[in-house]
């Protein structure tokens, strides 16, 4: 029997049982719209997580103060091992173009009667080139306004949207515990994420260490590399000069957190590869079930059949014809069923990217896997059934009723 004529009875047979066929792919359409789905969150979320880590720059280092116990460390943001002398000694290290100091505490901002508590941030002129940061009106803070230890300030967009809504809030007066601060300047939205600067609000690091919190310790050192090429040799420098200037034998653990954002955007990637891989696999478990039923219907189909495959035989067709034809149909109806599935999965992604807001993207890599994944499970699961099928004695097929 040719190919195409097998092609051609395997296509017969499930049409002639259109609603068992539709029922039979409903396993492998879920199974391959969930895997197409979970696949587009996690690589949405992947993308999600670089394109903000980019956004601060690549060539980015950041140094946090860590209490050191035993053999690991405890980072803590009361922990007083970073000063300004340390950032004015990294700041000579080759390889660093900038350096920003910062110090954070939380406190109260009022104007008029809106209020609301945020994360207020002591910085120096530098913070806003280091971190990538522009202002959308206004001016950002100076390194004179550091020394002078000014009471200006600097908003985030979300905060300026709550205390301000549509009232411009340059040259107004804004109470930070109680305290009377003008503000020079709004920043452009950067976007909601884990320390975002749009829920914060800036002012010059004097200020912030002598009358707003009176704490002489930083909370955060940014370094900005000349290249992100060199990001292992700085870190190294920035490391080694801070464990002699902290004094710290060779035996003990470092009182510092070095990570360079190279490093950070790795590790989130592995963090999200791993978590899309997790949630990939449980729906995976679909496709499985999937496959059961396509091998349960291709079971009752030959035994539905058995009279019919005697005839076949009969007139002479071969084994091997028998095989490849109900190994067809069980290739043709796990496959028609993942490429369904693949379509429901991609406009389910596309759905929660719109009214669910969640970055999706459904990568090409998910469409083939799901697609070659179908085809598999049809060979897997069908190959049984057509045995089955061609193993059956022709002069018992025929007396069958």
């Amino acid at each position: 029997m040719m190919v195409t004529e097998t092609a051609r009875s395997a296509w017969r047979s499930l049409a002639s049982n259109r609603m068992r066929t539709l029922l039979t792919m409903l396993g492998m359409i879920i199974g391959t719209a969930a895997v197409v789905a979970v696949l587009g969150i996690g690589e949405g979320a992947r993308a999600s997580v670089e394109g903000r880590i980019q956004s601060l720059g690549t060539n980015l280092i950041t140094v946090r103060p860590m209490s050191a116990k035993g053999s690991g460390g405890v980072r803590s943001g009361a922990v007083q091992t970073l000063t300004r002398k340390d950032a004015d000694a990294i700041a000579k290290v080759s390889g660093i173009a900038a350096v920003a100091p910062e110090a954070s505490g939380s406190a109260q901002l009022k104007y008029l009667s809106q209020n609301m508590n945020a994360t207020v941030t002591g910085v120096t002129g530098s913070y806003f080139d280091v971190k990538s940061l522009a202002i959308s009106s206004g001016i950002p803070i100076s390194d004179t306004d550091d020394e002078q230890r000014s009471r200006v300030i600097v908003i985030g967009a979300n905060v300026a949207t709550q205390l301000y809504g549509t009232e411009s809030p340059i040259g107004t007066r804004l109470s930070v515990n109680g305290q009377a601060f003008r503000v020079i300047g709004v920043l452009e939205e950067k976007g909601s994420g884990m320390g975002s600067p749009d829920d914060g609000v800036l002012i010059p690091l004097g200020t912030h260490q002598t009358s707003m919190f009176g704490q002489n310790y930083l909370s955060t050192l940014s370094l900005k590399m000349d290249s992100a090429d060199d990001s292992d040799i700085v870190t190294a420098k920035a490391g080694t000069l801070l464990r002699l200037r902290h004094g710290l034998r060779a035996d003990q653990p470092d009182d510092f957190d070095i990570r360079s954002q190279t490093e950070m955007l790795e590790t989130m990637n592995q963090v999200t590869g791993t978590f899309t891989a997790l949630l990939g696999s449980v729906a995976a478990v679909s496709l499985i079930v999937g496959g059961i039923g396509i091998m349960n219907i291709m079971l009752v189909s030959v035994r539905e059949r058995t009279r019919e495959i005697g005839v076949r035989m009969a007139v002479g067709a071969r084994r091997s014809d028998i095989l490849m034809q109900f190994l067809v149909e069980s290739v043709v109806v796990s496959l028609a069923g993942g490429a369904v599935g693949v379509g429901l999965g991609y406009g389910t992604a596309n759905l929660l990217a719109r009214f669910g807001q969640w970055a999706t993207v459904v990568p090409t890599y998910a469409v083939v896997l799901a697609l070659t994944v179908s085809i598999l499970i049809g060979v897997v699961f069908g190959v049984g059934p057509a045995r089955r099928a061609a193993r059956l004695d022709p002069v018992e097929a025929l007396r069958f009723e």
